[in-house]
């Protein structure tokens, strides 16, 4: 069994700083790097690349709404041909830094607001994937496990990760619970952990009712910017290993 892990990096900006890059990238196999329009900046991309770089670890792409203030959780209504160039200029940002650093961009993972809008319209899911398609083909697309969006990619050509939370509760249908609710985000390193594992060696995890939800995982998130994001990432990881399993970039996982 082989899987990724995947954490959102680069989110700091200007002199305010967000996540523990440095200590998470340990334990990962894929970064996802901001790209300036909800958090990042150049200096923050082309350190966080740089950092990546140095700890072997996989970089893609992490583009989201034009939203600093709101850290790109915010809904806005795209066209497609916003959505499409949009798409296109942030990732032509990261690859700059990454060329400069002698790293080929992995994949592209939507963020925030993006992300979860994506499984919702299917017109602004097409539109993202063609600004991918329009850098590289064969850049791989991060979406939510089992969605809409992975079929849509796999009929465009588009290679697609199916992505599990770790820290998150599903809902009965494979959705993530909103973090509005106060059971959302899941605290407990042991849970965590016991999800994940339930998750790549098992196809899936109860969901928030207690139903079973099948899940196809080629990767797993874990958040960087939670207070104790370090000491999950390494129990998380840990706990995969001891189970056999090994943690590759999702270039590896992704055929």
């Amino acid at each position: 069994m082989k899987v990724d892990l995947n954490s959102d990096l680069g989110e700091s900006f200007g002199r305010y700083r967000l996540g523990l890059d440095e200590e998470v990238m340990k334990y990962i196999s894929s970064a996802n790097v901001a790209t300036g329009w909800h958090a990042g900046d150049p200096l923050v991309m082309r350190n966080t690349v740089r950092l990546a770089k140095e700890k072997g670890v996989a970089v893609g792409a992490h583009p989201g709404y034009p939203d600093l203030l709101g850290f790109g959780r915010r809904y806005m209504e795209l066209s497609p041909e916003e959505a499409r160039n949009y798409t296109l200029y942030q990732i032509g940002a990261l690859y700059a830094f990454a060329r400069a650093e002698g790293l080929e961009l992995q994949h592209v993972k939507p963020h925030g607001a993006l992300y979860n809008a994506l499984a919702k319209e299917e017109e602004l899911a097409r539109a993202v994937i063609e600004g991918i398609a329009d850098f590289d083909r064969r850049l791989i697309f991060v979406t939510l496990s089992g969605s809409k969006p992975a079929e849509i990619a796999e009929e465009m050509g588009v290679k697609a990760a199916h992505e599990v939370f770790a820290d998150r509760a599903y809902n009965p249908d494979g959705t993530l619970v909103s973090r509005s609710k106060p059971e959302a985000v899941i605290h407990d390193k042991d849970e965590i952990a016991e999800r994940v594992v339930s998750m790549v060696r098992d196809g899936g995890v109860k969901a928030i009712n207690g139903e079973w939800v099948e899940l196809k995982v080629d990767t797993i998130c874990l958040h960087g910017d939670n207070p104790k994001a370090v000491e999950i990432a390494a129990h998380v990881r840990r706990a995969l290993e001891e189970e056999g399993v090994r943690i590759v970039p999702m270039r590896e996982v992704v055929r």
